[in-house]
């Protein structure tokens, strides 16, 4: 048992493109015994924060850091957390903790994030950088790569690259993704994480160099994305929502680069949570109960290329017709 915490606490910024997996594979981390003592922090780029939800770990070792991004403008907020941290562990306040994961956004540069861990003066005598894990999606990560210079930025500055979605995806697109990731970062470990059983205590252990960020690239690198919610009152019907979501997938795909959301159902007293990443639409995940006291559907677009309305305009369709029994759910062109 942790008696005493340790004179340098460990962080861990987990890390990796919008749907790549990052919050899936927190929510399996946490759920190993080894990590009981684990404060996180968790940052999200939207108007409503729900990924502190689908980690179903609510407590006071847990920090949101919401409505913006860890990389511009809540940084300073996160100095201010891990500050706060230290300070209520030294007094009690909150159960001892010996390691710190950063959950960061899927458009977070992880370069301005790892300077303020090396540039705070406060935050350099209590706490020690203990590696970079990135999380790559099997399945888009390729196109990624090749389109998100985060998601470049974030594969090459990994300690561990977590590849996801294996169980999704056919080999013959898996060896071209290891080669690209290989050639970016040849020192990184890979981890297949979809296939067989996580150690917590592996994964984190083996991001054990020093950061590698030694200096910032220029510019705001996701200034094209954005980030809008819909909130709906009344439960939804899963046929009709699932019709609309894969049309709208379907058709614009491309430019969604991140949808998920946490529904009330007609008939359902569980919330269920959904996920899209571009193109592909994963099943839903019924949760254990409702993370909080809000039972209102809550949905979180993050998008590049198309206008929000027009979604939004879909969505108001969908739900005045999906109420009456009508289902003309057509998705109208962007163009």
């Amino acid at each position: 048992m942790l008696r005493e915490p340790p004179a340098f606490t460990p962080v861990t910024l987990l890390t990796g493109f919008l749907g790549s997996g990052k919050t899936t594979l927190l929510r399996r981390l946490l759920a190993d015994p080894a990590l009981h003592d684990t404060a996180v922090i968790i940052n999200e780029f939207g108007e409503i924060a729900l990924d502190h939800l689908l980690v179903e770990r609510l407590d006071e070792q847990t920090v949101l850091l919401s409505s913006g991004c860890l990389c511009c403008t809540v940084r300073g907020e996160l100095a201010s957390a891990m500050r706060d941290l230290h300070s209520r562990r030294e007094r009690g306040a909150v159960p001892l903790f010996r390691r710190l994961v950063i959950e960061s956004t899927g458009l977070a540069d992880p370069f301005p994030v790892l300077s303020t861990l090396r540039a705070d003066p406060v935050l350099r005598h209590h706490f020690r950088a203990a590696g970079v894990v990135t999380t790559v999606d099997a399945v888009n990560g390729l196109a990624q790569l090749d389109r998100h210079i985060e998601s470049m930025r974030q594969a090459a500055v990994a300690d561990v690259i977590a590849l996801t979605k294996t169980d999704l995806a056919e080999e013959e697109h898996i060896s071209p993704l290891v080669a690209r990731l290989g050639a970016i970062n040849p020192a990184a470990q890979l981890l297949r994480v979809a296939e067989g059983p996580l150690s917590a205590d592996d994964l984190l252990a083996a991001g054990g160099s020093l950061f590698k960020a030694v200096a910032e690239p220029e510019g705001a690198a996701h200034a094209k994305a954005h980030a809008f919610s819909i909130v709906v009152e009344e439960p939804l019907d899963w046929s009709t929502f699932g019709i609309w979501l894969t049309m709208l997938l379907n058709r614009h795909g491309a430019s969604i680069l991140r949808v998920k959301g946490i529904l009330a159902l007609q008939g359902e007293a569980r919330p269920v949570a959904v996920h899209g990443v571009q193109h592909l639409v994963h099943a839903p995940t019924h949760l254990s109960c409702w993370p909080d006291s809000d039972r209102r559907s809550r949905l979180v677009f993050i998008v590049e290329g198309i206008d929000p309305e027009l979604i939004q305009r879909s969505f108001a369709v969908f739900a005045r017709l999906g109420a009456s029994g009508t289902c003309d759910l057509s998705i109208p062109s962007s163009h």
